[in-house]
């Protein structure tokens, strides 16, 4: 099994919309794509609450089956789709994935 975990600092302000009205879409359009994108196994999305200056805003969780879904999501017509607005409304970007 194969984890992707993102976490994202996002703009006061973005696209017309508020850090936390643009939290909020981002949760949304990624977890639209649950059981819509082959290999996916499972997707969450958080907000951090501690709001601290070392904390990022929001979390992506995901599963994969193999490195390979991984990399099918990433490509995925889906996903790309909503590539655009989360590098509008974000400041900074952190990912790991690895294998458990």
């Amino acid at each position: 099994m194969v984890k992707h975990i993102v976490m994202w600092k996002l703009k006061e302000t973005a696209d017309g919309n508020t850090k936390l009205a643009n939290s909020r879409l981002m949760k949304s359009k990624l977890e639209s794509l649950n059981g819509r994108i082959p290999g996916l196994l499972k997707l969450e999305v958080g907000f951090d609450f501690s709001r601290t200056k070392e904390s990022f805003d929001v979390i992506l969780y995901s599963e994969f089956a193999s490195e390979d879904d991984l990399f099918n999501y990433q490509n995925h017509p889906e996903h790309k789709a909503i590539m655009p607005f989360i590098s509008e409304v974000r400041e900074e970007r952190r990912v790991v994935d690895y294998e458990a």
